[in-house]
């Protein structure tokens, strides 16, 4: 499984982004698909996740109500539309999946197998 992430820029607080990840090769049908962030010195935190086939969904506290991951099977894309941006959101924006949904969500990098290169997203103040 191959991801590709786009879709990250330079934006003034408050507004919104929508980044895109495409997967490529076969997907499994338990397949879940989550967002990472990594700020410069900053360890690598969850942001959100989603089944593949079905709505579960979960999301960081610090996004939740602003930010919505989706996706689009029929175009292997997975979405995250970002809304009132803030300053601290500025970071590089990690795609990633792993086979298999935990109770919450599973929220640890550590847990996914496959990653995209990610895509910068700087909040300006």
């Amino acid at each position: 499984v191959q991801l590709q992430a786009s879709g990250g820029g330079l934006v003034q607080a408050g507004s919104s982004l929508r980044l895109s990840c495409v997967v490529s090769g076969r997907t499994s049908s338990n397949y879940v698909m989550g967002w990472f962030r990594q700020a410069p010195g900053k360890e690598r935190e969850f942001v959100a996740a989603t089944r593949w086939y079905g709505g579960t969904t979960a999301y960081a506290d610090s996004v939740k109500g602003r930010f919505t991951i989706s996706r689009d099977n029929a175009k292997k894309t997975l979405y995250l539309q970002m809304n009132n941006l803030r300053p601290e959101d500025t970071a590089g924006y990690y795609c990633s999946a792993r086979e298999g949904w935990v109770a919450g969500g599973p929220r640890r990098s550590s847990e996914y197998r496959y990653w995209g290169q990610g895509t910068l997203v700087t909040v300006s103040s």
